[in-house]
């Protein structure tokens, strides 16, 4: 309750306060009584109709009430100050809550506290005074803290500009991930719209690195896929004439060159590298389809081969059973006459699957070796030279012998034994070759 006035004898009005406290803690909210319920506590009117105020300078006059009662009179002005006391009460309730726009709130309190001195209002003015001193401290320092807000907000706007224009660069710098690359950029452009609050001047400098960042990666990019279309046509070029040749020679019999050749095709091609992504996979077909025809026809041809070559294989075998039965000891000219039929026949029969060449070979040439060491054997044994030196030694024997029983019939005894000696070592010479001869 207000203190009360000395000369007047009524309660004295609030002192309004020219500021908030200030400090850690918050300042209490400072009451304002309700007008209406005890209006003469705060006003009067005279007996002319005028209404007055009672504030701590004195009585003001705010107002004429001719209408009704003079009671009538100060309800009514008590009505109108408690409007203006709940009109504050919402704009300090909005501000507190954070639903209320500080520097609306700001404006209509410093309005209202501007006006109370000559405001037609019946009530405690003073305490009116204080409570929108009161809202205004605490919107000046929301719309303070929205200012720190908005700062804080823009220089973390500025921030993730800034980082995403250095991204984009160095994706246009680097970047050869064409597709990933092209994404990202697009989800950039995409966040960079999200981001509010940047000045304009530093808003139009990070756009512009952004915007120089994307162009220059969409210009080497273009560059790049251009390059690689040049090669991709130069590809497909390349492949025409591949697919050429691969199905000229498709026809062709020489099994063995021809397959060498497709296979440094298939070297070629790969080196080729891609055509255009429209006809790369045409080309390869067709490629392949001329492999294709060259490889069954040669297919073909070597399943009706290794048939014919299965049946040549049994018939040798069928030869090598008579060949083995040659028995070249017992009849040399017999088994060689043998051995060239089975031979000449060996000939005619022809080829035999691949695997099978050694094995049967093999088994011929064990008889052919079987008859060539009879036959060499023979020769040995019936070798002329071998045969003249025998003669020559058994001539020389029998010379000695000779000269020796001439000289003992002669009486000379020492003729006779030097005779006898050279006749012994000649038979010693004639029997090695004699014995050389029989052992071949």
């Amino acid at each position: 309750m207000a203190q009360e006035n000395t000369s007047t004898g009524t309660p004295a009005p609030h002192p309004v306060p020219h500021a908030l406290h200030t400090g850690h803690a918050a300042p209490p909210v400072p009451p304002v009584p309700p007008a209406e319920p005890t209006p003469s506590t705060w006003g009067r009117v005279d007996e002319e109709g005028t209404v007055y105020v009672i504030t701590a300078e004195g009585e003001r006059a705010v107002g004429v009430w001719q209408a009704g009662s003079p009671d009538e009179g100060l309800v009514h002005y008590a009505r109108r100050f408690d409007d203006v006391r709940t009109e504050v009460e919402l704009l300090e309730t909005r501000l507190a809550s954070g639903a209320g726009d500080p520097k609306h709130a700001l404006s209509s309190a410093t309005q209202l506290r501007d006006g109370l001195a000559e405001s037609s209002l019946v009530g405690d003015l003073a305490a009116l005074g204080a409570r929108l001193e009161y809202v205004i401290g605490h919107a000046e320092k929301a719309l303070a803290s929205a200012k720190l807000e908005r700062e804080e907000a823009r220089a973390a706007a500025v921030t993730r500009k800034q980082e995403l224009a250095e991204e984009a660069e160095k994706i246009a710098a680097d970047s050869t991930q064409w597709k990933a690359a092209g994404d990202r950029l697009r989800a950039i452009l995409d966040e960079w719209k999200t981001v509010k609050g940047v000045d304009r001047k530093t808003d139009d400098e990070l756009w512009k690195r952004f915007s120089k960042a994307r162009e220059g990666f969409n210009r080497r990019r273009g560059s790049h896929f251009a390059e690689l279309d040049k090669q991709r046509a130069s590809a497909k070029t390349r492949k025409e004439e591949l697919i050429a040749e691969a199905e000229a020679i498709s026809e062709s019999d020489d099994w063995g060159d021809t397959a060498g050749r497709y296979k440094d095709l298939m070297t070629e091609w790969k080196a080729a590298g891609r055509a255009p992504k429209d006809s790369d996979e045409a080309l390869w077909q067709r490629f392949r389809a001329a492999q294709d025809k060259f490889f069954a026809r040669r297919s073909a041809v070597f399943t009706e081969r290794d048939a014919e070559f299965s049946t040549n294989a049994s018939r040798k075998e069928e030869l090598l059973v008579e060949a083995e039965k040659i028995d070249a000891a017992s009849n040399l000219e017999a088994a060689k006459n043998a051995l060239r039929k089975i031979q000449e026949q060996w000939d005619e029969i022809g080829k035999v699957p691949r695997e099978r060449i050694r094995e049967l070979d093999g088994r011929l040439k064990a008889v052919q070796d079987s008859v060539k060491s009879a036959e060499d054997s023979r020769w040995r044994r019936t070798d002329p030279e071998a045969q003249a030196r025998a003669a020559q030694f058994r001539e020389r024997v029998e010379q000695f012998e000779s000269q020796a029983e001439k000289a003992r019939a002669a009486g000379d005894e020492r003729r006779a034994k030097k005779a006898d000696e050279q006749a012994a070592q000649w038979r010693e010479w004639l029997q090695a070759a004699e014995a050389a001869i029989a052992d071949r």
